[in-house]
């Protein structure tokens, strides 16, 4: 891995969906592997939702303990919607973080938090499914990046291959 590097770890997932549009998100915003943990996930895989297919270009791993999934080096944020967390509109992320999301019907162990560097949360009314905070949080990550070379790239390599609209002034 290079200096700035993200990784994913997720608590019991629910459900295949979010769990595609995770690596959908980690293929978007270059996250470099995601780790799982928990059943749920590994008995509704056939109805896995990767439609970029970045399950092909990012691993995506069980584990039995997202603690030992930890990259050399890199800070354990985790991501919870807790008291005493920090806003994420507030937080400096790490050149090398181990982001971990909870289930969305649970929360993170006090074990995983009593292990975590940071404990962040996305200030909301209500709180977001497991996939929309994964993007919300590496979207951030990469928007604080100022130089990123997600930045540079033409609008026309990330678009869609059905997307050809032009703005015209």
């Amino acid at each position: 891995m290079n200096n700035e590097s993200a990784t994913i770890g997720l608590v019991n997932p629910k459900s295949p969906e979010n769990v595609g549009m995770v690596m959908r998100a980690a293929g978007c915003y270059a996250a470099q592997q995601v780790f799982y943990t928990g059943e749920r996930y590994n008995r509704a895989r056939q109805f896995f939702t990767d439609t970029k297919n970045a399950h092909q270009k990012i691993p995506l791993q069980y584990v039995d303990d997202l603690l030992t999934a930890i990259p050399q080096s890199a800070s354990v944020v985790g991501v919870e919607l807790i008291e005493g967390a920090i806003p994420l509109i507030h937080f400096e992320h790490p050149e090398r973080a181990h982001y971990i999301f909870g289930p969305e019907d649970g929360s993170l162990s006090q074990t995983i938090l009593d292990a975590c560097d940071h404990v962040v949360y996305i200030p909301t009314i209500g709180c977001m499914n497991l996939a929309a905070t994964v993007n919300v949080v590496l979207y951030d990550r990469l928007a604080k990046r100022v130089g990123s070379a997600i930045e540079d790239r033409p609008v026309a390599q990330n678009r869609d291959t059905n997307s050809r609209a032009r703005l015209v002034k």
